[in-house]
């Protein structure tokens, strides 16, 4: 048994419960206030909405045979660095031959490299 099966086992049975709670399809109302969500104060940044709602069937997830099918959960669920994975990262100005302006020169060097490469082919 590889690694890798086992960190999804636990995902599998979350979702093969989740999928077994709801029948309908739709997430459950709550019953009491208590169970109501909260509203998050005005300071704390809002978590996205992902592209698919929960319980969707996420196809070419699953590759291994036999496995069951793979649900999406809901978007709080999921850790949050996981909606800022595609910002690009930003560094601090830190003056001359900082780190921002290595990142920058570097950029710009491999640009140049790709462009004199792409211009060799013309």
């Amino acid at each position: 048994m590889s690694f890798l099966h086992v960190a999804r086992r636990s995902t599998l049975v979350t979702a093969s419960c989740r999928r077994l709670a709801s029948t309908s399809g739709a997430p459950a109302a709550p019953t009491d206030a208590s169970a109501a969500p909260k509203k998050k104060p005005a300071g704390q940044a809002s978590i996205p909405q992902s592209s698919c709602p929960e319980g969707t069937l996420l196809k070419g997830f699953n590759y291994l045979k036999g496995q069951a099918p793979i649900l999406a959960k809901a978007d709080e669920d999921y850790p949050p660095w996981l909606w800022t994975i595609l910002k690009p990262k930003e560094y601090p100005d830190d003056g001359p031959g900082g780190k921002a302006e290595r990142v920058a020169r570097k950029r710009e060097r491999q640009q140049a490299i790709k462009d004199r490469n792409f211009m060799s082919t013309q």
